[in-house]
């Protein structure tokens, strides 16, 4: 039988029926729909460490849930649909990969910043027998959506373009490169975000 004459509907009924040969073209078919969103987060997902081939996984990941759970009475089409999920899989992972950077970066102020009652870094203040480790509140803190909020109200325009190339891994010339600015202005523009951000953790830490 050539299934390939079939529409998507036809597919799709077979495909509820377990029928291989139906799940291998309509794959052939919608392709084009994982090449498409790859090139698309490519270069985004580069920068939080994501090769290729991770990428084209969770893609068919999405491309797979979406023949899973698309329904023929629902008003989008199968390959709309299909696109939906595998851009949302996409960007939920580069979502989660840029969460993980802000905690490391956070992590990393918060260790570094000199606390008054201390007159040292935090780093040298947290040992193992202490049960109140601060970072726990930050690492951990279920309210951690509503911290970069608050540090991105905070900030201006330019220097919160700075800082989400900052949690990226850009150097600062690299930083300077991207916004056409010079290196001793993307120093002073840190600076400031580093400033600002400690204040926030300071007072998130002290209430």
């Amino acid at each position: 039988m050539d299934y390939t004459e079939y529409n998507d509907n036809e597919l799709y009924s077979l495909i509820c029926e377990n029928n291989e040969d139906a799940k291998d073209i309509l794959f052939l078919k919608y392709k084009y729909i994982i090449d498409i969103a790859i090139k698309k987060y490519a270069f985004t997902a580069m920068k939080y460490s994501f090769e290729y081939k991770d990428l084209y996984q969770e893609a068919l990941v999405g491309f797979s849930k979406a023949i899973k759970s698309y329904n023929e009475e629902k008003n989008a089409s199968l390959p709309t649909f299909i696109n939906i999920c595998v851009e949302r899989r996409l960007q939920n992972i580069i979502r989660q990969a840029r969460r993980i950077k802000n905690k490391f970066f956070l992590e990393s102020l918060s260790l570094d910043y000199v606390y008054e009652q201390y007159e040292v870094p935090l780093r040298d203040v947290i040992s193992d027998d202490n049960k109140n480790d601060p970072l726990e509140s930050i690492s951990f803190d279920e309210s951690f959506d509503e911290l970069l909020d608050t540090i991105k109200n905070s900030l201006s325009e330019n220097e919160y373009e700075v800082y989400k190339l900052l949690i990226t891994g850009e150097s600062y010339s690299d930083i300077a490169k991207i916004l056409g600015k010079n290196v001793k202005q993307i120093d002073n523009a840190i600076q400031r975000i580093k400033n600002k951000i400690k204040f926030i953790i300071k007072e998130r830490q002290s209430a």
